[in-house]
């Protein structure tokens, strides 16, 4: 696979290295002529010194037979443009993009980036998982023609509206599916129209990013 990655920061060279050490054909791409030095030295002559938003620099970086490029620099509108290049002017199939700012990560899907990473949701993520009160967890957000849904866990609360009350009963978000229960370490189950919830129950939902505060709001009370 040909991979290119976009900024020579510790992101884009650790990336780098990792995606050499796997056996893909990689080029990083950096402004600063230090930092292509450095990393020529280091690694070999894989980085090349230019702008990745111009068209001319991702033509002389092989855009064009790339698999997928990464842009991971510290500038978000660095990232859309490349990004945008790579996609629009040289149909590479996936392009990836951090997201400095969390408010950005919803118009960069707009804008046709395949994935988003933001440094801020994943530290949200992991705290989630690490607080047992915590009534939501984000597992996983869809992609392609389905970007504007997500995999979502949900802790069913005592005394939240969807306590005592069956599948059927539930007032769920259009679009939003119930997929799975997990109950006081039972084996999971798919619910039915028939299920009841009750305390503690772990729920594994697939529903619209936008019905996230409906959902917690069923099963959290809050």
């Amino acid at each position: 696979m040909y991979i290119i990655v976009v900024g020579g920061g510790r992101l884009g060279y650790s990336l780098t290295k990792a995606l050499l050490s796997e056996g893909h054909e990689t080029l990083l791409i950096d402004k600063n002529a230090e930092v292509c030095e450095k990393i020529n030295k280091e690694l070999g002559s894989i980085c090349l010194r230019g702008d990745a938003c111009e068209t001319a620099i991702q033509a002389e970086a092989g855009t064009g037979r790339a698999d997928l490029l990464i842009a991971t620099t510290g500038e978000d509108e660095d990232n859309l443009v490349a990004c945008q290049v790579a996609k629009y002017r040289f149909n590479v199939p996936r392009t990836i993009a951090r997201v400095r700012v969390p408010r950005n990560e919803q118009i960069f899907k707009q804008l046709g980036v395949d994935v988003t990473v933001n440094s801020t949701n994943i530290i949200l993520e992991r705290i989630e998982h690490e607080v047992p009160s915590h009534p939501l967890t984000h597992l996983f957000c869809l992609t392609g023609d389905n970007r504007e849904m997500e995999i979502l866990e949900i802790r069913a609360a005592s005394g939240s509206a969807a306590i005592d009350k069956s599948l059927n009963d539930l007032q769920l978000p259009n679009k939003a599916v119930l997929g799975l229960v997990i109950r006081n370490g039972e084996k999971p189950f798919v619910p039915r129209g028939d299920t009841v919830f009750k305390p503690g129950d772990q729920v594994i939902a697939v529903a619209p990013t936008d019905a996230e505060e409906e959902l917690r709001k069923l099963f959290s009370g809050k």
